[in-house]
């Protein structure tokens, strides 16, 4: 079984209603050990709890809050907006190309305290006619995220609910460390719901599948980070990335013509830390590569996966 992180345990919503459900500590605790990760149930069981059991949810909103404002550093040092604005820059220049009527929105599908979002609006870094959108499952971190963006006096916005249920749809759907938290049978859905909105495309930056990463992570997030449960949680996201194969087989899902950037046989693995899957209307990998360049060459599909493992 893989590893579990502690932040998807401890708070639990009705995907319906976007409603906060109580969660037993004790029952978390229990999962945890039958995991065999006994540290994690520790952390855990450190945790406040009411005389029910349930997890007190103040403290951990408080607590998840602590946890990504230091996750910030990782983006930051990272170079996180910088690497998507590489690839999305061109893509909507592609989108233009062919035609495509505005206006354009861009939606951050579990965008936690909206980093990418906030930098993308505080930057400017893509034209101003694209929407900056938002959106997580946590009502918590999506306050967070207005109050920060309201006292920054950024131009985007962030919504509480489910990305793939928003009145206005995206155009491009992102997102940062986002698919390692699907276990492998649930990333086809995740993908099947963007390949059937009126979306273009998608990119999607996760952890890339290397023996180096879990390493790199315990050092990071020993370094950086202060509580328990983000040293916790960091090592356990790298060991639960998926791998080139698994994240393409899962983007055909979409009907969308699956792509790697830079993937793993064609990457240095001291260098790379994170890798995005691409999804475009079929329409629009003509015009992406040109807009590319010569980085075109670093967007490879399935066929070329096959030909490097024979």
């Amino acid at each position: 079984m893989p590893p579990l992180e502690i932040s998807d345990l401890i708070t639990a919503v009705d995907p319906a209603t976007g409603r906060r459900l109580p969660v037993r500590r004790a029952e978390v605790v229990e999962l945890l050990r039958e995991n065999g990760d006994r540290r994690a149930a520790g952390i855990v069981a450190g945790l406040p709890a009411g005389q029910d059991g349930v997890l007190d949810a103040g403290a951990v909103d408080r607590l998840l809050i602590s946890v990504h404002t230091e996750l910030q550093r990782l983006s930051e040092e990272l170079r996180i907006g910088e690497r998507l604005v590489h690839l999305l820059g061109p893509l909507f220049t592609a989108i233009r190309a062919t035609g495509a009527p505005g206006p354009y929105r861009l939606v951050d599908v579990g965008c936690g305290l909206g980093y990418l979002v906030r930098w993308l609006a505080a930057t400017g870094a893509l034209a101003p006619d694209i929407e900056l959108v938002g959106v997580d499952l946590d009502a918590a971190l999506v306050g967070e995220a207005e109050r920060l963006a309201r006292s920054e006096g950024l131009h985007c916005r962030f919504v509480h609910g489910d990305a793939f249920a928003l009145p206005q749809a995206a155009t491009v759907y992102v997102s940062t460390g986002v698919l390692h938290h699907f276990p492998e049978p649930a990333l086809a859905g995740f993908f099947a719901a963007q390949g059937a909105s009126p979306a273009l495309a998608f990119c999607h930056y996760d952890i890339a599948s290397t023996g180096l990463a879990p390493i790199g992570a315990w050092m990071f997030h020993r370094a950086r980070m202060r509580h328990p449960l983000g040293r916790h949680d960091g090592v356990a996201s790298a060991r639960r990335a998926h791998n080139d194969q698994t994240l393409l087989q899962a983007a055909a899902a979409s009907g969308m013509r699956p792509l790697l950037y830079e993937p793993r046989h064609v990457a240095n693995p001291f260098c790379t830390t994170l890798r995005p899957v691409l999804g475009l209307r079929p329409h629009l990998e003509a015009p992406l590569r040109q807009a590319l360049g010569r980085s075109s060459r670093r967007l490879l599909g399935p066929e070329h996966l096959v030909r490097a493992a024979s």
